[in-house]
């Protein structure tokens, strides 16, 4: 870059820092000191408390979901059946009002030749005069009998405390705070960027030009996007609804390459985790054939427009035969067209082994951390956690949790 282009770098950067040394992470509010305990009675949550509970979630300032998607976690989840009677969260009511709130939602796990029960936390929202009692819905929480593993999801740093304080591990796999991204659109980026830094209305448009010259000149001369190398791989589009037997056969493939903590993929799993209710966004499905057989898959989330201004397209999932490097290399060739199709601004990798994660960054996407781990488990057999403690036996990713479960 030249000597300009540097010194709005070095000044985006140093704001940025500042900024961030100031204000919380993710723009979230500053939480104010716990008043004393206020007491509260603690209960199981029922589908009938959906109102009350997007109340509480709306003066918490956190996203609601449709009452479509409670059914579709709670009633239609194909988990269920193996969890009969499970929880579908607790709340927590005080002078007649629901003033905490924490969805459970049940997954499964395949794991070694095994099916494994899983609990994700959801929704954790509790109002701020009575946050000491924040421990009592996390306690309900982490003390569910017959569930193998219970997973908490989140980027929030107070969350992963409370996760470590119930005996939860934080994802050993590597660079699991580090998100992976190239910018597309390289204006509606530089615009994010500065609405970001809160310049003054002169200096706005100053910014918005020189950091969209910085981007674009680096885009170019690195060529951060992914490009592929001729080969006997097919990719191909379609819809959620179309994934089908041949997915089957695939994930069944998959689970024979050797013991790895796998959220479940069935076909019938898959369907139900992406038809999401209330999502204004496209999600698009990638196969990837090999002379007619299925070696891979990608699934793309493409979002509608975020509080930062920026719209953004997400790699959901990923599988490649073995993890080969051709296959996920094709996948993410096609992840990038789709989301350039979408005229979205960025596309996201979040997660994945190493070995995905390595022929993702051959493409140079920029990388951003997370302001805390976003993944942390306990499993209820103490072997199996240290097990689990081996970044190999992990293969975590979006998929996860309830990270791409909410619209």
């Amino acid at each position: 870059m030249g000597s300009l282009e540097n010194t709005a770098v070095n000044a985006i950067l140093r704001r940025i820092r500042a900024r961030r040394n100031a204000a919380p992470a993710n723009g979230t509010r500053p939480i104010q000191p716990a008043r004393a305990a206020v007491p509260a009675r603690l209960r199981a949550a029922a589908l009938s408390d959906y109102d009350a509970i997007t109340e509480l979630k709306r003066r918490g300032g956190i996203v609601v979901d449709p009452i479509e998607n409670w059914e579709r976690l709670w009633v239609r989840n194909p988990a269920v059946e193996l969890m009969p009677g499970l929880a579908i969260g607790w709340v927590l009511e005080a002078q007649g009002k629901i003033i905490g709130y924490l969805g459970n939602v049940p997954l499964l796990y395949q794991y070694a030749g095994k099916t494994l029960t899983a609990v994700a936390g959801t929704g954790f929202v509790i109002d701020p005069e009575y946050r000491a009692n924040s421990l009592t819905l996390d306690s309900a929480f982490y003390r569910q009998k017959m569930i193998d593993l219970h997973l908490a999801t989140t980027a929030i740093e107070a969350v992963g405390k409370l996760a470590v304080a119930f005996r939860s591990a934080p994802l050993p796999q590597p660079d699991c705070d580090a998100i992976l991204f190239w910018v597309l659109q390289p204006y509606s980026f530089a615009q994010a960027v500065v609405k970001k830094l809160d310049l003054a209305r002169p200096f706005a448009g100053i910014g918005n030009v020189l950091t969209t010259l910085v981007v674009q000149s680096d885009k170019i001369l690195q060529q951060r996007w992914p490009s592929q190398c001729a080969s006997d791989l097919e990719a191909t589009e379609v819809g959620v609804r179309e994934i089908g037997e041949q997915f089957q056969t695939f994930w069944e493939e998959k689970l024979n390459e050797g013991p790895r903590m796998y959220a479940d993929r069935s076909a019938a799993t898959l369907r139900w985790h992406f038809e999401i209710p209330g999502h204004k966004g496209t999600i698009r499905v990638i196969c990837c054939r090999r002379r007619g057989d299925l070696v891979g898959y990608a699934v793309i989330r493409n979002d509608v427009e975020r509080p930062d201004g920026l719209k953004r397209s997400l790699v959901a999932d990923l599988l490649a035969k073995k993890d080969d490097p051709e296959i996920v290399r094709a996948l993410i060739v096609a992840a990038f067209e789709i989301a350039r199709r979408a005229k979205s601004d960025i596309l996201e990798v979040i997660g994945f082994p190493e070995a995905v994660r390595r022929v993702v960054s051959e493409s140079r996407p920029y990388l951003r951390r997370l302001p805390a781990c976003p993944f942390y488990y306990r499993a209820s057999d103490s072997i199996l956690h240290r097990a689990l403690a081996d970044s190999s036996a992990w293969y975590a990713c979006a998929f996860d949790g309830d990270t791409t479960l909410i619209p």
